[in-house]
């Protein structure tokens, strides 16, 4: 039988690998398209929930408003994103992406989907299913 600290091990083992895949992957993905990883991630949150104040993005971002400001400076500079004064409130902005920066995050979100299709029919319907679950349970305590 398997002690504790094996089971943790193999586990640690198998995630920093999964870890270096999914960032390798990801990096040839956005290479092609002049992106940083950061600029592509700030993309795929405005894309996937529409327009946000800096302090919303920063939190879905998981990152300080200073370094938010940065990247979607960077984001402006592309023409990937623009701020917009907000209606309530003259002093903040809104960030939203312009027409460049949705179809940007159309053609990510396209090579995440096909990702996804090929852990699926690896995985098959009920592993899939399983996965989710578990991932689920992960994104909520971490």
């Amino acid at each position: 039988m398997e002690d504790h600290s094996t089971l943790k091990e193999e586990l640690n083992e198998n995630l920093v690998e999964f870890f270096d895949r999914f960032t390798s992957w990801e990096s040839s993905v956005i290479e092609s398209s002049n992106l940083k990883i950061s600029d592509a991630h700030a993309i795929e949150i405005l894309g996937h929930y529409g327009r946000m104040n800096m302090k919303d993005l920063a939190g879905r971002l998981g990152i300080t408003t200073g370094t938010t400001t940065i990247t979607v400076d960077r984001l402006e500079k592309g023409g990937f994103a623009q701020r917009v004064r907000a209606e309530h409130d003259r002093r903040s902005y809104i960030i939203e992406l312009t027409e460049e920066g949705t179809q940007a995050y159309e053609e990510h979100h396209r090579h995440h989907l096909n990702l996804a299709a090929e852990i699926a029919e690896l995985l098959g319907d009920e592993e899939t299913r399983t996965l989710i679950v578990l991932l689920k349970k992960i994104n909520e305590r971490i």
